[in-house]
């Protein structure tokens, strides 16, 4: 088992001993914002003790039965301790790709949004798709997701729909779904049933709970609210209570419909705006990020990240580190994982390259 500080569990052990100590003290909970950080601090903890504490049990069960095999001659048994190891590398390589998500925000939640693209109907539809790829992702990897706004196609699918979803690690992982996803397939839109190729952006930014990013909410803001759209209920279509932001200087819009008031509404946008604020001053030290905030960077052909092809063959394929998936079913039903780990390896041996 590799050392280093992944698997230094008594380390890590004793920092969520002594977080939970604090949380039995009486005035823990007076302070909501140091306590929802506490918290937040015991799942990302948790989240590595676990994991590393179940392999590190994986392998001596191994050992056990590497060992009982070389003596009794079982050959079956050797098989099957190979295969188990393998399985538990597989794991570990896995596991060991934390250690990459050392960022301020990675440990944390995240605000996903999806955009149609250039393609009209075809996009729309596209990036509906994709919502349901990430919402079948979020239940493979137990993460809670949360509609934060939607604006529905024209004609079928979705413009564009924003998500907040919570679990450890979840800006981490999927900051390296940002950028245009392209799709290329027979259209069941189109009679003559031809091939079409659409585009759909995602964007990701993190849920700053603990940072202020300082804005002049009097000068440099603009809010704008109407009613929401939607399914219905007591608080949808019948109040203005939506929220739309634009921040002049950058141009940055965020808009929440989903909660029962304006004023939470209001709160949530101003979460939104201030993670996206921040990482739009971060795409001011790297190139490839402007492409996705200030000047955007075109929803179509010579911008993806990922090509999705269902016509005339069946292939994944991520144009940054070439991985290819020919199971296209598997992904598009939440198996994204592969690529997310095969972009952070390709960060880390392109970390400090020019």
């Amino acid at each position: 088992m590799p050392s280093g500080t992944l698997f230094d569990l008594p380390t890590r052990q004793a920092e969520l001993t002594a977080i939970e100590q604090r949380m039995t003290a009486g005035n823990f909970w007076d302070n909501q914002e140091n306590a929802q950080k506490a918290v937040t601090q015991i799942k990302a903890l948790k989240a590595v003790i676990g994991p590393a504490q179940a392999l590190n049990d994986r392998l001596e069960d191994l050992k056990a039965m590497q060992e009982l095999a070389l003596e009794a001659g079982d050959e079956a048994t050797l098989q099957e301790a190979f295969t188990e190891g393998d399985k538990l590398q597989a794991d570990l390589d896995h596991l060991e790709l934390r250690t990459m998500l050392s960022g301020p925000h990675d440990s944390g939640n995240a605000y996903l949004s999806i955009h149609a693209g250039a393609g009209g109907t075809e996009s729309c539809d596209w990036a509906e798709m994709l919502f349901r790829m990430y919402m079948r992702y979020c239940e493979i990897s137990d993460y809670s997701i949360e509609e934060v706004d939607r604006v529905p196609g024209e004609e079928a699918g979705i413009r564009s729909i924003t998500l907040r979803i919570q679990g450890p690690y979840a800006y981490g992982y999927l900051a390296t779904e940002r950028g245009v996803h392209r799709l290329v397939r027979i259209s069941p839109y189109d009679s003559a049933k031809r091939r079409h190729t659409s585009f759909a952006s995602v964007d990701v930014v993190p849920e700053l709970a603990d940072i202020e990013i300082d804005v002049d909410w009097d000068k440099d803001v603009r809010e704008d609210v109407y009613r929401a759209s939607g399914a219905g209920g007591q608080h949808v279509n019948k109040t203005s209570s939506a929220i739309r932001i634009t921040h002049l200087p950058s141009g940055i819009v965020v808009q929440c419909q989903n909660e029962r008031s304006q004023h939470q509404n209001r709160a949530m946008a101003r979460q939104m705006l201030q993670g996206k604020l921040y990482q739009y001053e971060l795409a001011q030290r790297d190139a490839e990020m402007s492409k996705m905030y200030g000047t955007k960077g075109e929803i179509a052909f010579g911008y993806q990240i990922r090509s999705y092809v269902l016509y005339p063959y069946q292939l994944v394929r991520d144009e940054r580190t070439d991985m290819k998936v020919g199971n296209t079913g598997a992904v598009l039903d939440g198996e994204v994982q592969p690529f997310i780990d095969a972009m952070l390896r390709h960060k880390l041996l392109n970390k400090g390259k020019t």
